[in-house]
């Protein structure tokens, strides 16, 4: 029997970015580099474990508009053009670089990665990813929870209830569809809590989520077991908090593993560093430079001066830092079981994106992890929440406090002085679906269309994404134009709805654009 448990939690999330009304959009560049740097790459990490019949557990959400991306024909159709674009300027600095000894190797490096990017998603799976993961959530390794269908921060949305009901609802119905069972699980959006939401979660059928460490802290009553063992909520639905230690290993910008020197350096690409004619043909149709994939140094230091990156340095910095990191479980668990008197769980939450994306080197290192604690240990054993409550079904009853995973640990990177102006037209916009939803409880034909892509509209326009990023002060206009153009063609349907007065020409051109969740029903909202 083990000391303990150490669960890895990844939250795979992107907000629904598709222009079909362009024939390119820079934004859509999120999804693409996510599945070459991300997905695809925690896909051959889960089937190299299966091949070699290493025994592991992990947990892992898929978001609704994620979910809905991997689906649509018309994303998949453009991820093939944006891997033939890669492929080309792959061939190209493989041709540039001959006979350099420093990046002639690196330019070789990136066309096998794309070519493997190629066949996995083309070859072996048919543009359908969603089924790899399906194939290793049905081989019993991986947990796939769900999250809000559009990513909408649930604690904003406390005094109109049938939101939180119809953003968790559709996402779960979602799931179904798509991964063939209900969701067990949920990854809050932004982990945001405030007492209640667990009532909707029950109601769908979801026995568990996630909070950060202090919202289970500050509990009421305080936990026996801190944030190292589940507690459940009144009504039997379990909590489960992230482990602050393995989150600073791996998230901390001065003491985590990715700022590593050797690793990549994720800012340095050809795409702005070499010459504009020649990167032309690789960037946004607008002219304006971009991120292509093809980062030639490591991090080195802190200053502008970059030494070539060295992926077998690299390499070589992930295994230590996997065994580093086993090497502080084995000890946090062993102090753990001893002043607990029973297997504390050891719960590890990121992003999915930080591994590939941001950190390149991140799902080997994680491969890595997942190996070493197969065979070189005793003390701990992965795990998932599922399988931790069938081992310790009796849990501490309390109920958690109001808390996300953001800023100061509450709603303020959410709602703030740049971002306050959106809330009142979610919540007024939250309240008229709910009147429509009542004063058509029957509908068919266009007004039934009408009212499905209404309720489509107010979930996009409800997406956390949008005010997260004008906080942090990136894509702002975007942004901006995302929320105001989904509230904008919401009003629009109701008005046409309650009047009966709307363009079937006009709801047909909003379908088009916005057509996640095919099998939604307005009437969630009632």
């Amino acid at each position: 029997m083990p000391q303990g448990f150490l669960a890895f939690v990844l939250h795979a999330h992107l907000p629904f970015v598709r222009h079909p009304e362009h024939e390119e959009f820079l934004e859509e560049d999120w999804f693409y580099q996510a599945i070459t740097e991300t997905y695809i790459p925690l896909i051959h990490m889960f089937e190299g474990l299966m091949r070699d019949q290493v025994p592991f557990r992990l947990t892992m959400s898929l978001t609704p508009t994620l979910l809905s991306m991997m689906e649509d024909p018309l994303l998949q159709e453009r991820y093939i053009r944006h891997l033939e674009s890669s492929l080309e300027l792959a061939e190209k600095e493989v041709n540039r670089t001959q006979g350099d000894d420093q990046f002639h190797p690196l330019a070789l490096y990136y066309q096998k990665r794309f070519r493997e990017a190629h066949t996995t998603f083309c070859d072996r799976y048919q543009r359908n990813l969603i089924s790899a993961f399906r194939k290793v959530m049905e081989a019993g390794h991986l947990e796939i929870v769900t999250c809000g269908a559009t990513h909408g921060f649930l604690p904003l949305m406390e005094t109109q209830p049938n939101a939180i009901r119809a953003q968790i609802e559709v996402a779960a119905r979602t799931h179904e569809r798509l991964l063939g069972r209900r969701p067990r699980g949920i990854w809050l959006p932004e982990c945001g809590y405030t007492p209640g939401i667990e009532n909707f979660l029950k109601d769908a059928g979801i026995s568990f989520f996630f909070l950060d460490s202090h919202g289970v802290l500050n509990a009421t009553p305080r936990p026996k077991f801190g944030h190292y063992a589940p507690v459940v909520c009144p009504n039997n639905v379990a909590v489960f908090a992230r482990d602050p230690e393995t989150s600073k290993q791996v998230w901390s910008a001065n003491e985590g593993y990715p700022g590593d020197v050797d690793y990549r350096d994720f800012y340095r690409d050809v795409g702005f560093d070499l010459d504009y004619d020649y990167v032309k043909p690789h960037i946004a149709s607008t002219g304006d430079r971009k991120m292509t994939g093809f980062k030639y140094f490591r991090i080195t230091g802190e200053g502008d001066h970059k030494e070539p990156y060295k992926p077998e340095w690299a390499m070589e910095k992930a295994a230590e830092h996997a065994g580093n990191f086993m090497f502080n479980r084995e000890k946090q668990i062993e102090h753990l079981h001893g002043s607990m008197g029973r297997e504390p769980l050891v719960l590890s939450m990121y992003d999915a994106e930080l591994f590939g994306h941001w950190w390149d080197e991140g799902p080997k290192w994680l491969d890595f992890v997942i190996r070493k604690s197969a065979y070189d240990q005793n003390v701990f054993e992965l795990t998932t929440p599922p399988e931790y409550l069938e081992r310790f079904p009796n849990c501490q009853q309390t109920i958690p406090s109001a808390s996300s995973w953001g800023y100061k640990g509450h709603n303020e990177y959410w709602l703030n002085d740049k971002t306050h102006w959106i809330y009142p037209h979610l919540l007024a916009a939250a309240e008229m679906m709910h009147k429509l939803a009542k004063s058509f409880p029957v509908a068919e034909g266009v007004t039934l269309r009408a009212l499905n892509q209404a309720a489509r509209e107010l979930l996009l326009a409800q997406s956390s994404d949008w005010a997260f990023i004008i906080k942090a002060d990136t894509m702002v206009e975007y942004a901006e134009k995302r929320t105001k153009t989904h509230l904008d063609r919401f009003l629009n349907l109701y008005h046409g709805i309650v009047n009966n007065d709307f363009e079937e020409d006009e709801l047909q051109k909003i379908e088009t654009l916005d057509n996640l969740f095919p099998d939604i029903d307005y009437r969630v909202y009632l």
